[in-house]
């Protein structure tokens, strides 16, 4: 029997895939690569077809994660000798770390046909096809934004979720942090044709978005309305059809009165808040250069939970920031006490390239870093813990996901999204329910990290984003189906890796 693979060759098509490193922002733009390739006629490689055997392999970049470039060159590497067996294969780089390093990347792997940055991501069809004429490596970096990747061609993981991205960029000047310089300065979307897109989702059976922007509440500095962001959420409460809105990353500096009056007063705005703090000590927020203090963040956790008491609230924090003291820590345990957050995504601090915080004096040895971040996390495990125990004898409204239960088939559940983005997994039910189909579920059991709804379920909704599901999953199977990113999906990161950052607030 013919695979989709040999089909694809027999009829001279090209095949790709994309592997993405990275934030929410860097999924987004992978969305773009596929739906940029898929445009100019290339078909997304079978998933089972192994490493090497795709026609057009593209890496999408970070440069904040620790030894970023050593796990770029290790995947280059193996491909090399593949390459060779190849004939016509072709590697592209792309996204932050390509924007950093540029001609570093043909230097130490000269078998990389194409080097593209954060800026020109539209080129990527181009250029390649430049590499395969003119048989040479193609470097091309953009300085600044040639145009807004939401005006791209897009093919999107989800059928029922889908990332909106606002802005790109970012104003900040963190000193722990590079991605300003490698995605400049804020620029903001037009609000019509970010609503003009959410339509159109909506119009495909999209039923859940998340606005996405490096710093998405600061939305407006561009174009001079500080109440940009608060107007756009309440634009997408008028959408007929949308459910649920999400967004993500945004900054206490921004986080602004307005915008937790739209947040309490739009229905379809879900009451969940991702809202990186970094750390509880205003000594080391001063030198992070974070516009904001202690009693500014829980100030702002306060309000929204006064306006919207049952919202569940995440964050980030960086454990060992140069200069750290153990008071310093110890604030940071307090503001964890007293924010009481739903998760805690903890990153041990280390030195990234580039940034301001790397040339620091006081540097904190690792082994005082590791100690600190095992009492956060332990702290935050009972915190959540305690939290989600609240949760229990609730009923609630889940919104079926795919892929998120990884152990779904095993103990014959299903698994969902609560309206604050809980994890929830309950019991599947006789009848047929898809991914972005609605059910109805009572909480019996907590853990740290999710919930369980071991009953029956209660009800039932079909949707028309599971109408959307089933339509696409009914593809012939040499039709692509979306690319595979390997990174979160809609919704909160899986929760506490044992990881380190020096980076952004988006995704960390």
């Amino acid at each position: 029997m013919t695979n989709s693979s040999d089909r694809s060759q027999a009829v001279g098509v090209k095949t790709y895939e994309v592997r993405t490193y990275g934030c929410q922002m860097n999924v987004h733009d992978s969305e773009r690569l596929s739906g940029l390739l898929e445009d100019a006629g290339y078909v997304r490689a079978p998933e089972d077809a192994g490493e090497g055997n795709a026609d057009v392999v593209v890496f999408n970049t970070c440069a904040v994660r620790e030894n970023a470039d050593n796990r770029l060159y290790g995947n280059l590497g193996r491909l090399a000798p593949m390459k060779t067996t190849r004939p016509g294969m072709q590697i592209a780089v792309g996204g932050c770390l390509a924007q950093k390093d540029r001609d570093t990347i043909v230097k130490r792997a000269p078998w990389v046909d194409v080097v593209f940055g954060t800026h020109n991501i539209g080129k990527l069809p181009v250029l390649l096809e430049r590499a395969r004429v003119q048989d040479e490596a193609q470097v091309e970096i953009a300085e600044s934004l040639e145009a807004f990747p939401s005006t791209l061609p897009t093919r999107r993981e989800s059928a029922y979720a889908a990332w909106v991205s606002i802005s790109v960029g970012c104003n900040n000047t963190c000193t722990f942090c590079i991605v300003p310089a490698l995605r400049g300065k804020e620029k903001d979307r037009r609000t019509g044709d970010i609503l003009a897109e959410i339509e159109a989702l909506v119009g495909e059976g999209v039923s859940e978005i998340t606005l996405l922007g490096q710093n998405v509440n600061a939305y407006g500095s561009d174009i001079g309305d500080r109440e940009a962001f608060s107007k756009l959420l309440r634009a997408c409460g008028k959408i007929d059809g949308l459910e649920r809105v999400r967004f993500t990353s945004p900054h206490p500096r921004d986080f602004t009165d307005d915008v937790i009056a739209a947040m309490a007063e739009t229905p379809n705005v879900m009451p969940q808040l991702h809202m990186p703090m970094q750390s509880g000590s205003d000594t080391v927020l001063k030198a992070m250069r974070r516009s904001y203090r202690q009693e500014r963040y829980l100030g702002i956790i306060e309000k929204v939970r006064a306006s919207i008491p049952h919202a569940a609230i995440t964050t980030d924090i960086i454990v060992g920031f140069p200069g750290e003291t153990e008071e310093d820590f110890e604030q940071t345990m307090h503001a964890v006490r007293e924010a009481r957050f739903t998760q805690a995504f903890t990153f041990q601090y280390s030195k990234r390239p580039g940034t301001p915080a790397a040339t620091m004096e006081n540097q904190i040895p690792k082994e005082v870093v590791q100690k600190r971040y095992e009492r956060l996390v332990a702290l935050q495990e009972e915190i959540s813990w305690e939290e989600n125990k609240k949760q229990v004898g609730r009923t609630l409204e889940l919104m079926v996901a795919e892929g998120e239960g990884r152990k779904d088939g095993a103990t014959h559940r299903l698994s969902g999204r609560a309206a604050d983005n809980r994890l929830v997994h309950f019991t599947k039910p006789d009848h047929e329910v898809r991914p972005g189909d609605v059910v109805t579920v009572e909480i019996t059991y907590a853990a740290p990290h999710h919930l369980l709804a071991e009953g029956a379920v209660l009800d039932v909704r079909r949707t028309r984003a599971g109408d959307a599901w089933e339509k696409r999953n009914a593809l012939p199977a040499d039709k692509p189906a979306g690319v595979m990113l390997g990174l979160p999906r809609i919704g909160v990161p899986e929760p506490l890796p044992v990881a380190t950052t020096g980076g952004c607030d988006v995704g960390q």
